[in-house]
């Protein structure tokens, strides 16, 4: 039996899914997370607990599991865990990207270089240093309207726009503020001291999941984000899919996408890719070397029962799945808004929510009596509501209709 090492903090949404996935493979999945799990008390070959924070402690460690139990793959599944993946994978001889193409997905400002000169339509951008860069001048000389955007975080956590100079040094000094975060600054190093700013990119926004063959993109899908992002914060919400936009329009995002996968250096694996399109075509926001992100992936069915885990852990392995087709009957997934900062208190309403029509389920992922907030400093999604329908419209209305229903408890703090 194939044995897998699925890196994946213990704060990630997706244990359970790639656990459900390995089941009906029947791989030997192996977790190795930031903390002791409660299988190392029962089977020590299939838990390890690992350092993130430090790269070089992790991958001997890794190494040194592997030298007890031979492993066929290393699966990174959230951001923190996607280099260490690629460099025990290197370490290992075994399937990988490059460290350093990962780092340029994990990096704001090495992305936008990246792709600098390598063809897709760019913005305007320029790193700005917290602490030796004079914040009125770097507000004079800011493209408006801009982006102003921490270098490494996800989930459109810090990700403020300004319009004009007070604007940007409001953000700028929000931004400071959750840079110095104790789970950020812990992490980030120098990326927590630097902010990219780039010009604002009006349009509509679309995501891409994709798997990659020896460098060659294969497109899984292609999610629509009905919801316009124009700021100041972004927090997202609504995905649909397959998307609404004309064909030539489709084939130029996938022809920008493999762009950036050569630009990058990617070579393997799955990668969730972000744009926006308006009139001038196709711009680039973001690629990372990983899957969608919170429990979005359920969204996705394909032909022969396949869940998006399935083709990723038989993507890892090398196993065959010659049928990647996506389900035909159109669907959609929410992140449910966190309406204000405080505590959750109670969701109610979740039943009538789940009888409207169309509706396939409603998870929420935070518990009463935690904490929430909503972008700019959050970045905990509240929940998922997911839906089908005979075209993204009608899974659309349906996801709306049963957010409508629902009734938000949050207690404000202060």
């Amino acid at each position: 039996m194939a044995r897998l090492l699925l890196l994946i903090p213990t704060t990630s949404y997706r244990v359970g899914d790639f656990m459900a996935a390995a089941e009906r493979l029947d791989v030997d999945l192996v977790i190795g997370s930031d903390q002791r799990t409660v299988l190392a008390e029962f089977a020590a070959e299939r838990s390890l607990a690992l350092d993130f924070t430090d790269i070089a402690e992790g991958c001997r460690q890794i190494e040194a599991y592997a030298a007890a139990y031979p492993l066929a793959a290393i699966l990174g599944v959230d951001d923190e865990t996607l280099l260490l993946a690629a460099i025990a994978s290197q370490a290992l001889g075994l399937t990988h990207n490059t460290p350093d193409s990962v780092i340029a997905t994990r990096n704001k400002y090495r992305f936008r270089v990246a792709l600098a000169n390598a063809g897709p339509r760019s913005p305007e951008f320029r790193l700005v240093d917290i602490a030796a860069d004079d914040a009125r001048q770097a507000a004079r000389a800011a493209p408006y309207p801009c982006v102003l955007k921490p270098l490494a975080l996800a989930a459109g956590r810090g990700v403020i726009r300004a319009d004009d100079e007070s604007a940007f040094i409001a953000a700028r000094l929000r931004i400071a503020a959750i840079l110095e975060s104790p789970d950020v600054a812990a992490v980030q190093g120098e990326a927590a001291r630097q902010i990219l700013v780039e010009s604002y990119i009006p349009g509509i926004e679309v995501a891409l999941e994709g798997l990659l063959h020896d460098g060659r993109l294969e497109i899984l899908a292609l999610f629509d984000k009905p919801d316009p992002l124009v700021g100041p914060y972004f927090e997202e919400t609504i995905l649909t899919t397959p998307s609404r936009l004309p064909a030539a329009e489709r084939q130029q995002i996938a022809a920008t996408a493999q762009t950036i996968v050569v630009a990058l250096g990617l070579r393997h694996g799955p990668i969730h890719a972000e744009f926006r399109v308006n009139d001038k075509g196709v711009w680039p926001l973001e690629m990372a070397a990983r899957s969608i992100g919170g429990l979005c992936g359920r969204v996705l069915r394909f032909s022969a029962g396949f869940s998006l885990e399935d083709l990723i852990l038989r993507h890892a392995l090398g196993l065959p799945a010659t049928d990647r087709r996506a389900e035909p009957r159109p669907g959609g997934v929410m992140m449910i808004p966190i309406p204000r900062t405080g505590t959750l208190r109670q969701v109610r309403g979740l039943e009538d929510a789940r009888a409207v029509a169309g509706i396939d389920d409603i998870t929420i992922s935070i518990a009463p009596g935690r904490p929430v907030a909503p972008p700019p400093e959050g970045y905990r999604y509240l929940g998922f509501i997911f839906a089908r329908g005979d075209s993204p419209d009608a899974a659309e209305a349906a996801l709306r209709e049963a957010h409508a229903r629902l009734e938000i408890d949050i207690e404000e703090s202060g």
